[in-house]
């Protein structure tokens, strides 16, 4: 999402402009309003501890999950640096995703492939989380992990808060067997190199529905539930219009029943992301993504642990899991 560019979406228009010349729109749109343990590392980047109206809940009043743990996974992955598609720095998140999920004992499956991007052929990584089920079905959750390309962008929110959530919802779920299995993957190459297109943008999510699709898996696919951006301290959540009207129903209802309406909004936004990748192959999906345009530092290199909540963190799981577990039940 990079280099000078303009995206009419339905009735707004939106200019994107990043510092050093990169812009770019990863989304755009109109809006109306409408079992825990200490996590076991924190990071040095983690030099500001959140402020008590941040604490995560207890994990026993958001069904387990919990937003400690996860804000430590926030925290690591900003002590990494700048980890866009093809560099070093990402090859330690690699690493670092893989050594949790395995901790876990989730079963685990890597795709490693190369893309031709406006700035060369790099090397990506997709990463899939599969938990069996006991009938045919899957329901896909989902994470980018890649950060923008920009200097001193650590992107605490975009990706790291959303990868945090699928670890921490990874560590809860591998035990369980549900009907249906859940598989959570984590797309390399979300964030466009140069400016934000069909073809520069969405490069893992692109080649993991292309695989799906090639060995029949996609047509399994029950539901998918992507987020992205979903960790800010002022967070809310507006539903997605291109998404399948019946998923934003369902986890925007769940997240009422939750309590968190105040979070989640009955306005409406338009969004650009990986659940694009799937949409276009026939898989119901709802895009989870925070109000971005107004957070007031998306896609700069404010983006830093610094504005993650660990209580959003928590709803945000709790959501999450409430919504496999109204989706395990169809």
């Amino acid at each position: 999402m990079t280099s000078f560019s303009k995206r009419i979406l339905r009735m707004a228009v939106v200019v994107c402009v990043l510092p050093a010349g990169l812009t770019g729109c990863k989304a755009s749109g109109n809006e109306s309003s409408g079992a825990a343990s200490e996590p076991p590392f924190i990071s040095a980047a983690a030099s500001a501890p959140p402020q008590a109206a941040d604490d995560a809940p207890p994990p026993e009043k958001t069904g387990g999950f919990d937003g400690k743990r996860a804000f430590a996974h926030v925290a690591k992955q900003v002590s990494f640096g700048p980890h866009p598609s093809g560099s070093p720095a990402i090859v330690q998140v690699q690493e670092y995703l893989l050594s949790e999920l395995k901790s876990y004992g989730c079963t685990v499956e890597t795709d490693a492939f190369t893309s031709d991007t406006p700035i060369g052929r790099l090397s990506m990584k997709n990463i899939l989380v599969k938990i069996p089920g006991e009938k045919p079905g899957i329901i896909l959750l989902g994470t980018h992990y890649d950060t923008l390309l920009m200097d001193n962008f650590v992107g605490a929110d975009d990706a790291g808060s959303s990868t945090a959530v699928m670890l921490e919802l990874a560590r809860l779920l591998c035990p369980q067997k549900g009907k249906y299995a859940v598989w959570i993957a984590f797309f390399d190459g979300e964030e466009a190199m140069k400016q934000w297109s069909d073809t520069d943008s969405r490069y893992g999510s692109r080649q993991m529905a292309a695989r799906l699709s090639t060995s029949g898996d996609i047509k399994k696919i029950r539901a998918f539930l992507l987020a992205d951006i979903v960790g800010g301290r002022n967070a809310r959540f507006l539903r997605e219009s291109s998404s399948t009207p019946a998923l934003v129903d369902l986890v925007w209802n769940t997240a009422a029943k939750l309590g968190y309406s105040a979070i989640f909004l009955n306005g409406s936004t338009s969004a650009q992301d990986d659940h694009d990748s799937f949409l276009k192959r026939g898989v119901p999906s709802v895009d989870v993504i925070g109000d971005f345009l107004n957070n007031g530092y998306w896609h700069t290199p404010q983006d830093s642990l610094d504005k993650i909540s660990p209580k959003t963190l928590a709803i945000t799981g709790h959501v999450f899991l409430e919504s496999v577990k109204q989706l395990q039940a169809k």
